[in-house]
């Protein structure tokens, strides 16, 4: 069954699961109803024990105690059912706002991201919504039980005696004017508790993710500290609270200890007289105090309760932060009627991060079927273009053009189903190689998928390295790939984004990490991307590369400078042309004469490497 979804305010999503709420609460006016009838019972009770007519006694006690026994088990059976219907909402609001905060965070790009680290978001997604399923659940189910425990309460206790009840809650105004007076700073104090835990999460995860950083620059003592340090914070907004909840409860109950004791004083004056003196009887005593402990113990959780509902408000507020976050890229309205071939076209794209201007009036066209390369130096706008390509980053307005449409019309599912877009860092997940190759399989475990991943590892280059591997494909990487090296992490990337097969493939400098021999075999196993019609139809590849080898395989070339498109053509038109692309085609062609020049010339036996004449 599909949930609904969660609204942006407490009492709205409270609202959405109303049926559950209202059947528990029925389930707990059914159960404090079997208290109440159990009170009044009891008194009947000990009153035919008690009565003068000592033969008709034990007979007469009979029968109010099995039918309190019967009421017993309702009572029972209402309260588990209460706990199922309320527990259960609870779970459900929590399992929907899991849901949304997954498909926010998918929607939401970089700026968010880097506004919010990672180990900020993670506390959201485990404390924060745990805070939030204890609140809807056992705080909701708790609240409404407050509500007919007093209300049946006070129905046994003022049929008893009037007097006596005024005399025994005359401290309950107490109870709650401390309650309301320490609600404001619990709020604020659960706040910052769960803002510090969120830093701390952070520290946490960026250690595990850079443990082999840390450790290659010997910052083990640094990060210790720094941890320390935060973990002090936490500490110290965790012992905040605590004592704010420590100060409150005895408050509380110590309010609530005085009207029991008073219970006790007036009430045993009241059951000396007698009910023939305005008294009260025995049952009447015990009938009372029955029903001034089921309304004393709410009262005295009731510090509890306010604590668990301060710590779901907050955390709410901070889910909310994650879902009212506007993201950078809005989807489009239109939905091709038909699927995209992948043409491309740009026209004039401008493109700047804040005052810093990175691309200016870029111009091209990608057919079908073609492949083109774009070079440049470090910082020439080549990542942003493709990124603005894969609308990564918010695209401008008819700028880029897909089967002649504007990419800023498309559904965003329509655009990224058509175009692939292999970033420059590698990224990979903690799991299996197959996996990671496999990922956008929907069952990558099957033998058909396993086929499948097996050749993509061979078009890139990478099937013969993992099948040294200790586990062979189902090796685990670890955290980002740990357990790779820079080369085969990026070809198993590389692997990933040619089993995906879209029609429009951007590679962004996916070669980087790989030697030259490596480099052309791959770009081998890459020919029915550029130019040549793949076993399903032609394909399209926009190879972003500092190598010249590799952008000379394509049929076009642009070279891209401080964001503008200042040369175009094939690898020879460039070449004859002798500006940048023909500049680096002579850097790169003397670094590697050079290289193999070092080779053919190396001794046998390397001296050792010394420093300031020292070995």
């Amino acid at each position: 069954m599909s949930q609904p979804k969660p609204s942006s305010s407490l009492g709205a999503l409270l609202r959405q699961y109303m049926p559950s709420y209202l059947a528990g609460a029925l389930m707990l006016a059914a159960f404090q109803l079997s208290m109440n009838r159990i009170d009044w019972l009891s008194k009947q009770a000990i009153d035919a024990i008690f009565s003068s007519q000592a033969g008709q006694s034990a007979g007469a006690a009979v029968r109010p105690a099995l039918w309190m026994l019967v009421l017993a088990v309702a009572a029972f059976f209402t309260r588990v059912a209460s706990r199922f219907f309320c527990f259960n909402a609870g779970r459900d609001i929590e399992y929907s706002l899991r849901q949304r905060l997954l498909d926010s965070l998918h929607r939401l790009g970089m700026a968010f991201y880097r506004k919010m680290p990672a180990g900020e978001i993670m506390s959201r997604a485990t404390n924060d919504l745990t805070q939030v399923r204890l609140l809807t659940g056992f705080g909701v189910m708790n609240l409404i039980n407050v509500v007919f425990a007093v209300a049946s309460a006070l129905q046994v206790m003022s049929g008893i005696s009037l007097r006596l009840t005024v005399a025994s809650l005359v401290v309950f105004p107490l109870v709650m004017f401390s309650t309301k007076l320490f609600s404001a700073s619990m709020f604020q104090r659960t706040r910052k508790n769960q803002e510090t835990l969120g830093r701390l999460t952070e520290v946490v995860q960026g250690n595990l993710a850079g443990v082999r950083v840390i450790k290659s620059f010997g910052l083990q003592s640094a990060e210790e500290r720094r941890f320390a340090a935060v973990n002090r914070e936490y500490q110290e907004a965790s012992l905040a609270l605590a004592r704010l909840r420590g100060m409150m409860i005895p408050v509380v109950g110590s309010a609530a200890a005085i009207g029991v004791l008073t219970f006790f004083a007036y009430g045993s004056a009241l059951l000396l007289r007698g009910p023939s003196q305005g008294g009260i009887s025995e049952g009447d005593f015990f009938a009372f105090s029955l029903a001034l402990n089921r309304m004393t113990w709410p009262m005295v959780a009731l510090g509890f309760l306010l604590s668990i509902l301060q710590r779901g408000r907050v955390s709410f507020a901070r889910l909310n932060e994650v879902f009212d976050a506007q993201p950078e890229v809005k989807d489009g309205p239109i939905t091709p009627e038909k699927p995209l071939s992948g043409a491309l076209r740009v026209r004039d794209l401008s493109f700047a991060y804040g005052d810093r201007k990175v691309l200016d009036g870029v111009s091209f066209s990608l057919q079908t079927g073609e492949s083109l390369a774009i070079v440049g130096r470090t910082g020439s706008g080549k990542t942003t273009l493709a990124m603005l390509l894969a609308r990564l980053l918010p695209t401008p307005e008819k700028a880029v053009f897909l089967d002649e449409q504007d990419v800023c019309s498309l559904k965003l599912s329509a655009v990224r189903g058509v175009v692939g877009y292999a970033q420059q860092d590698a990224f990979l997940f903690s799991t299996t190689v197959a996996r990671n190759i496999g990922f956008m399989l929907r069952d990558p475990d099957s033998a058909e998928s396993l086929e499948k991943i097996k050749q993509a590892a061979q078009s890139a280059q990478i099937y013969n390295e993992l099948q040294d591997l200790p586990d062979k494909l189902d090796t685990i990487v670890g955290e980002r790939g740990v357990q790779l090296s820079g080369g085969q992490k990026q070809r198993t990337a590389l692997a990933r984004a040619l089993l995906w097969q879209p029609r429009l493939l951007i590679l962004d400098d996916p070669l980087s990490a790989v030697d030259a021999k490596t480099e052309a075999a791959i770009l081998d196993a890459l020919r029915g991307h550029i130019g040549e019609p793949a076993h399903d139809g032609d394909r399209s590849l926009l190879l972003i590369t500092h190598r010249v080898a590799a952008a000379a395989r394509c049929q076009r070339i642009l070279v891209l400078d401080h964001g503008r498109v200042v040369e175009s053509g094939t690898h020879q038109q460039l070449l004859q042309l002798g500006g940048i692309y023909a500049g680096f085609a002579r850097e790169q062609q003397r670094a590697r004469e050079l290289e193999e020049l070092g080779q053919s010339d190396a001794p046998e036996s390397l001296p050792t490497l010394s420093v300031g004449g020292q070995p």
